[in-house]
Order: C-alpha cells, then structure tokens, then sequence
C-alpha cells in the first residue's frame, strides 16, 4: 500500500468543523455546508442526525467491519452493505432488538444559516466538494469513539469468540455514561489498562471538542486529524511489522516519539535509514510507484491489464499479451486470469481506487474456471483495510464491485490534466487541424478588406506540414480567397493552437 501526503496539503478527512449550511436542497435531500474551505461541503440527507438517534447506533453497528483501519468510520450509502445484512450482526446482544428509523425530510431538520458540527468523511475529488457527515467518530489506538451511539462493538477482523466478549465487558466496564465505541482489531490480546487509557484520553479530547464548539464562530476547524506519520504509527504499525524504516533525522525522531507513546513494545523496531541511494530507489519503491501510474501492467505470464478512469467508474480489462499457453486455450486463460485477479486487487489498493469498478476478464467457457477466478478475487479482497462489496462474475467474464475511497486516488495526486488535450487522452490528427486551419481562412476571408496576405501562426511541426504535406491544400485555398498564405512557427504554442491574421 502506498499513502501520500503533501507538506502543503494535508488530508482534511477526519477534521471536526463547525460550520455554516449555505443551501438545503430538498429534490436531492442533501445540504451545501460552509466549513471554510474553497468549496461548500456536501452533507447527505442520510448522513445527518440532529440528536442521538436509533440511526446513530445502526451506524456504529455498520462501522464495525471498518473498525480495523482510522479512517472515519461512518458509511456512505453507495459503500454500504444492505441493512439486512449489517443486521446481522453477531454484536447484537442476545435478545437485543434495534428499532428501524425512518429519517425525516433534510428540510425539516435543517435551514439556511443554522450551525451544525460535521466531520469530513471524503476529500473533495475533481470538481465535488468534501463530503460530511455529522456522526462524529474518533479514533484512538485502540478504540473509536462514536459520541452520538450507545452501542459498544468489536471489530469483525477479531474472529476469536472469547476474546470478542472479554473486550466488550472491558469497553462496558469503564466507558462513560454517554457515547458509543468500538474496538480496534489492534485490540486484540491488550489489558484493561491500555484500553481505559484510550477510552479515557479520547473521552478527554471530545470534551474539549464540545467546549471549542460553543464558542467558535463559524466556519471553524476544531479537530484536526494527525499528519500522516502519527496515523501510520497509530493504525499500521502492529508486532506484524518486521522493521520501520525512516529516512530523515526529523522523521525519525517523530516516529519513535510516538511509537514510544502508543507502542512501547515496537519501538525497537523502528530504524534510521543510512543508505546513501534514496530510499525508495534502494527498496525498489521508485519502480513499482512508477509502475502504478502506468495505464498498463505486465503479469509475469506475459499477459497484462489495462486501467481506465472513466468520469463514472475504473475499468481494468484483462489481455493475454505475450502469452499463448502451451496446450488447452482454456487452462492458458484460467492461468492469466487468475494472475490478473491478485494484480487487480494490488493495484487498486497502491492506487486506492475507488466507487465502481467493473474487472473485464478474458472470457472463460467454463463455469468452474469462473468459480476459480471469482474466488481467487474475493480472496485478495480479504486483506483490503478498505470496505468492498463484489458481485458474481458474469458468464462474459465481467465482475462489478464498488470499493470505498475516502481521499484521492494515486493518479489524481501525481498527475494533472494535459494542457492540450485537456485530460481527454487525445489530440486532433495534423490532417484534421490543417483542415480546420483551412475552414477558419475561408471563414474570416468573406469579412475581411481586400489585400493583405494571410498570416498563420501555429505550431513549428504545424507550420512545416503546412508548408510541406498540405501545400497542395494551401495553393488551392490561395486561389479561392485570393490571398498569399503564410505560415509561421510560434515554439511557444502547443501543438493545437493557432491563430489567423489578415494583414
């Protein structure tokens, strides 16, 4: 996995604001909230309660799968299992029944000019703004703590039946009055004392939150989430961890500093790098980062898979390439596909792809060969910290899934639209600009004074087919408008530009 972070840029998912809603739009059921940034935030109708609500304990119920990383654990409607399933929970108590909640309408509940406490669950992506949600989670290194809940829960990716309760009758024992929480899966095997210490410092930090509330003016910042290093400590670094390389002196310092306040036991294993190649260059990170930002990945078969970004989904189709097997056609297309599935699985999380995904196999005749694939998919889903939810292959070999992202991909990071094409991937052919050069001359011919010549600036390569290629085309146009037409390079143009001057 690979997580980025810009000095200049600081991830806002997981920041606590105070802020201003600017526009309620009932036909969408959603609100438009000033928390003071460039663009207003987008809170879902479902993504807000007024109060602690039976909805604020579904949430928790639905976070607890999601319990094992730090983001904000609350789930988006198009992320979220049905609720039949999240139901069936086995943290629900023996004999224990959850009301169902309808919510109200988002104009009943909210108007323009009211302040409301949000927290940001998605970072603004191209043209949207964040996304908000006013069910507050904290995490700490153990736990998270969801003020508006009741329930207490364990994280999914703890399986041990025993240690579930054990965990559970620590959290019962000494939570507070008001709020729910959920244990981490880092949890698993730690004492009573080190979860009340996290249950303690985060009920401190919410208090201190409510205090900053009623006294900040709106739009206002009041919980900022760590940088980076201290989140990797926080939420990564576990005794699965063989060694914690640092590359700077600063960095280093930082990273012990908080491995010696949240993981003593690890702390030995955090080291300063002494190389003196870059790191990433001496791990052989440089390669493969690089290898992320490609729209094409070789398998070691020979086969590849090529990645889209459409404005709606990510499509990755699967291609033999190289490979043509030995024998059977169809043991040569299992093999690939099984290949492409890990890879596909890899590159969405270095990349952290998100929302909908279709995979495009190659196409398999055999329903046990697809059954393999499938299973082979779901398999490498399984360590994903990352919620998905996949559908059966289809008997085309087409998979579709949706995988939750709450910040920006790899490719809107590293990359920014071309300048020419304007991300669209493509430019104009040398014939088809001439052509349109040739239309826009004739057009501004009818308007212009008689006399003069023509003067074309354009591209240098442009200028020399005009000059060259299209010379024909050229000597043609000269005898219909009855002008000299003069191309001229500009280095300074980009290959699509130009302009026409009557002289």
């Amino acid at each position: 996995e690979l997580y980025v972070e810009r000095a200049r840029r600081r991830s806002i998912v997981g920041n606590i604001y105070k802020g201003v809603v600017t526009n309620v739009l009932p036909g969408m059921q959603a609100a438009f909230v000033d928390i003071g940034l460039h663009k207003d935030a987008f809170l879902y109708g479902g993504d807000y309660t007024a109060e602690l609500t039976d909805a604020a304990d579904e949430r928790a119920h639905r976070a607890e799968d999601e319990a094992g990383n730090g983001d904000p654990v609350e789930t988006p409607p198009e992320a979220a299992e049905s609720v039949e399933e999240e139901l069936a929970d086995s943290e629900a108590e023996a004999g224990e029944s959850r009301p169902a909640f309808v919510h109200a309408p988002i104009e009943e509940l909210l108007h323009k000019g009211q302040e409301i406490l949000v927290q940001v669950s998605k970072e603004s992506l191209g043209s949207k703004g964040a996304r908000i949600t006013s069910f507050i989670s904290i995490p700490g290194r153990y736990i998270v703590f969801m003020p508006q809940s009741r329930h207490v829960g364990v994280s999914r990716r703890i399986h041990d039946e025993a240690e579930r309760e054990r965990l559970r009758n620590i959290v019962k024992a000494v939570r507070p009055p008001s709020g729910g929480f959920i244990v981490r899966t880092v949890a698993e095997g730690k004492g009573e004392e080190e979860i009340t210490a996290d249950i303690q410092f985060l009920s401190r930090l919410w208090s201190q939150l409510q205090s900053r509330h009623e006294t900040a003016r709106a739009p206002a910042l009041l919980h900022e989430e760590m940088d980076l290093t201290f989140r990797v400590v926080r939420d990564l670094f576990s005794p699965e961890v063989e060694q914690f390389l640092v590359d700077t002196d600063e960095g280093y310092a930082k990273v012990l500093g908080y491995a010696n306040t949240l993981v003593p036991q690890l702390a030995g294993r955090v080291k300063r790098y002494e190389g003196k190649q870059p790191i990433f260059e001496t791990t052989g990170i440089e390669k493969e980062i690089d290898k992320a930002l490609r729209r094409r990945v070789w398998l070691k078969s020979g086969g590849y898979i090529v990645i889209d970004h459409t404005e709606a989904l990510v499509a990755i189709d699967v291609n033999t390439g190289k490979y043509v097997g030995k024998r059977d056609f169809e043991e040569t297309v299992l093999k690939i596909n099984l290949e492409a599935a890990a890879q596909a699985v890899r590159q969405m999380r270095l990349r952290d792809l998100g929302g909908i995904i279709i995979l495009d196999f190659i196409d398999m005749e055999r329903a046990e060969h697809r059954e393999q694939v499938s299973r082979a998919l779901k398999k490498a889903l399984a360590d994903d910290k990352a919620r998905t939810n996949v559908l059966e292959i289809s008997e085309l070999g087409i998979v579709e899934m949706t995988r939750k992202r709450a910040r920006q991909d790899l490719q809107s990071m590293f990359f920014a639209a071309c300048p020419t094409c304007k991300g669209s991937g493509h430019v104009k052919s040398d014939a088809t600009l001439a052509a349109e050069i040739f239309r826009k001359i004739q057009v501004q011919a009818s308007d212009a004074a008689p006399g003069g010549d023509v003067l074309v600036r354009v591209h240098p390569e442009m200028a020399h087919r005009l000059e060259a290629e299209e010379r024909e085309g050229v000597e043609r146009l000269q005898a219909i408008i009855g002008r000299k037409i003069v191309p001229q390079g500009v280095p300074t143009y980009h290959r699509e530009e130009y302009d026409v001057t009557f002289r």
